[in-house]
């Protein structure tokens, strides 16, 4: 395990602005973090660097490896988006709110890009609204089919955006959640939203926020899926050099913090006060300065060494440890900082797919969440910390029997 703060060597390009990108953490060596298997499967992984460093042109943070799309989202890929209620209701809400506003002309269309088991496009569905999700993993694009949304299994690129164009027109709306950051590859998304969006459309999309993933020093959002890690300066940035520009922003409470970004072509709207008040805000925290991003590569260190310490004395002391969430996250977490079956007995996970199977690279058993109830555990680990309220909240009875959760975001903490 190596800890890098140094600049990586100077054949290392922005994937943007073809800018020198220097490197500031190194996470380790790290597996496929959805790539679960069944105990008896010993055959070899495959593993990367997991380094993330930020563009010196346009400031864009994002992974210095590049993980094969294939490799990550594959016909047994096992996240769901209605695994939780909330995010089901907020999902909901996200359609109802372009139906009220940028899909009520005679005849509207919306594109959704990693459309997942459809849980925003049902609601749009439903409506009777013209839409079409892009969905390239198998499993969960059948889920969403069989709830009454169309959907193409396949990546949303230039190639594939062309072709919907050619077949059903322009698009009023082309929206995207916890996906954009996935894919290295933004300059064929952005000549594809080209393509595909109207004169006065809108290319709207969500994912989780460098700041605030400095300032809760939330390290587990780094991970294979999260290529790009965005700030409002780079969004800004990588929508001007394609022709659109950044039109308006929103903080967003989901997945630990989230910003949703509207792009608009050049000219076509006009920016929001709220674009001018995070990109001064950014400025000021002097978010994607060296010095800044540094300061976080410590801060995680130090979680790392808090954290084995806390596990280890625990299991010294008798008490038994169960995770809770075996999230894509929980693949970073685990592998960096070494934490196996010795120190966290299993983890609890509501995904039937998961359930049998142990955690890539660290293989900790993954079991379902009756398994935590019949025998509490002294304490839970909880990787699935941004959805911790509403576990909380149905996990009562084990605070009642005496467990504690403990986390690790933004500091090792007992609950």
């Amino acid at each position: 395990m190596t800890d890098r703060d140094s600049t990586t060597p100077p054949d290392v390009t922005c994937r943007v602005c073809g800018g020198q990108v220097e490197e500031f953490l190194d996470l380790g060596s790290q597996p496929v973090s959805q790539r679960f298997r069944t105990q008896e499967d010993t055959s070899g992984e495959f593993f990367f660097r997991l380094a993330v460093g930020h563009c010196t042109t346009c400031t864009m943070v994002q992974l210095v490896e590049e993980v094969p799309r294939d490799e990550m989202f594959h016909e047994d890929y096992p996240f769901t988006s209605t695994g939780s209620r909330y995010m089901t209701e907020y999902f909901s809400g996200v359609a109802k709110g372009f139906l009220e506003t940028e899909l009520t002309g005679p005849d509207p269309f919306i594109v959704e890009i990693g459309s997942n088991d459809g849980v925003m496009l049902r609601t749009v569905a439903e409506a009777g609204v013209r839409h079409l999700g892009f969905e390239p993993s198998g499993k969960v694009a059948e889920m969403a089919r069989a709830a009454g949304v169309r959907v193409r299994n396949d990546f949303f690129e230039e190639s594939t955006a062309r072709e919907t164009a050619a077949v059903d027109g322009p698009a009023d709306v082309i929206y995207s959640a916890n996906t954009i950051c996935h894919i290295p590859y933004l300059d064929s998304i952005f000549r594809g939203v080209d393509a595909l969006l109207g004169p006065n459309g809108v290319f709207v999309f969500e994912d989780p926020y460098l700041g605030d993933i400095i300032e809760k020093r939330s390290f587990d959002q780094i991970y294979d899926e999260h290529f790009y890690l965005f700030s409002a300066r780079s969004v800004q940035a990588v929508a001007n050099r394609f022709g659109f520009d950044l039109v308006d922003v929103r903080r967003l409470p989901v997945h630990g913090g989230e910003v949703r970004y509207t792009i608009a072509r050049l000219g076509a709207r006009t920016p929001s006060a709220a674009v001018t008040a995070l990109l001064a805000e950014e400025a000021e925290r002097e978010l994607t300065a060296a010095a800044t991003l540094r300061e976080f590569a410590r801060g995680v260190r130090e979680i790392r060494t808090a954290l084995v310490a806390k596990l280890t004395a625990l299991r010294a002391e008798g008490r038994r440890v169960v995770g809770y969430g075996a999230t894509a996250k929980s693949a970073t977490v685990l592998n960096f900082c070494g934490i196996g079956p010795d120190l966290v007995e299993f983890i609890s996970d509501s995904t039937v797919a998961k359930q049998g199977l142990v955690t890539p690279g660290q293989r900790i058993p993954v079991r379902p969440p009756w398994d935590f109830a019949e025998n509490y555990p002294d304490y839970a680990l909880l990787f699935a910390w941004n959805h911790a309220e509403e576990i909380m909240a149905k996990e009562q009875e084990f605070v009642a029997n005496g467990g504690r959760w403990l986390l690790y975001v933004p500091d090792v903490h007992v609950v």
